[in-house]
């Protein structure tokens, strides 16, 4: 399915889940153009995401699924198009603020604080939700990462890359965002820590988290996320069901395969 082939609902910022009942807009990206310098990186990259689904952001490596990840934290500026969250323009604000409103960003490269413990790294994250409360308590999140129990006061800087990866993820839940990004947060583990990733996003997913999940591996997206937008040299080139996309050979073949 293109993006001009996208349903009315869809295009009216409302969707539909497998029993019919409307699904909420939440993150809206319209026609997004970020630059580099002088060089162009997105041309009108679109996505929209609703409340309680993942969506998978797909495509090779270079193709600017980092860049439109940090095009809506605000942590790159955008030089047109819209960001909407929760129905408010966002793009023009700081990241700190998008923050505050809601968005919670887990980075390629994790950024830890090496020198604090893993504990100090998931306190020094504690912030209300946009309702003023606090969802995810710093118990449930060691419950949803058992793996960093037992590492409560190790040094972020020792731990493993798959730990370091369930720390980020665990700091910004501690932010109770109303949006995760999760930006290619399988790359460079060990196999056992890709399952434990996925197992931990499925999790998420069954705890109503909304999710975008920045992938180059297609495989590992197809029992995590609802919905798919490839990306390919910046320019959003299919949107659809990941069940769509996982039985359309061509755009696999063109925008995907290595």
């Amino acid at each position: 399915m293109s993006k001009e082939q996208l349903p009315k609902g869809i295009a009216d910022g409302v969707d539909k889940d497998a029993a019919g009942s409307a699904r909420r807009s939440v993150l809206k990206v319209s026609s997004i153009n970020v630059s580099y310098g002088s060089s162009q990186v997105l041309f009108d990259m679109s996505l929209q995401v609703n409340e309680g689904e993942t969506l998978a952001l797909l495509g090779r490596n270079g193709a600017g699924k980092s860049t439109t990840m940090k095009a809506i934290a605000g942590v790159l500026p955008i030089q047109s198009g819209k960001v909407a969250l929760q129905g408010v323009d966002v793009q023009s604000m700081a990241s700190h603020r998008i923050a505050k409103m809601g968005i919670g960003f887990v980075p390629e490269d994790r950024q830890i604080f090496p020198d604090l413990t893993v504990d100090d790294n998931l306190q020094i994250a504690i912030k209300a939700s946009v309702k003023g409360d606090f969802p995810w308590t710093i118990e449930r999140v060691y419950d949803m990462l058992p793996l960093l129990g037992p590492l409560k006061q190790r040094l972020g800087g020792q731990l493993s890359g798959g730990e370091q990866q369930m720390l980020t993820v665990g700091r910004c839940l501690m932010g109770n965002p109303s949006v995760l990004l999760l930006d290619e947060p399988s790359e460079g583990l060990a196999p056992i820590m890709v399952q434990r990733i996925g197992r931990l996003i499925a999790d998420l997913k069954l705890a109503g988290t909304t999710i975008v999940l920045a992938e180059q591996n297609l495989h590992f997206c197809l029992g995590l996320a609802d919905r798919a937008v490839v990306i390919d040299r910046g320019r959003d080139v299919f949107i659809g069901t990941i069940k769509d996309l996982d039985q359309n050979e061509e755009v696999k073949r063109k925008y995907l395969s290595v």
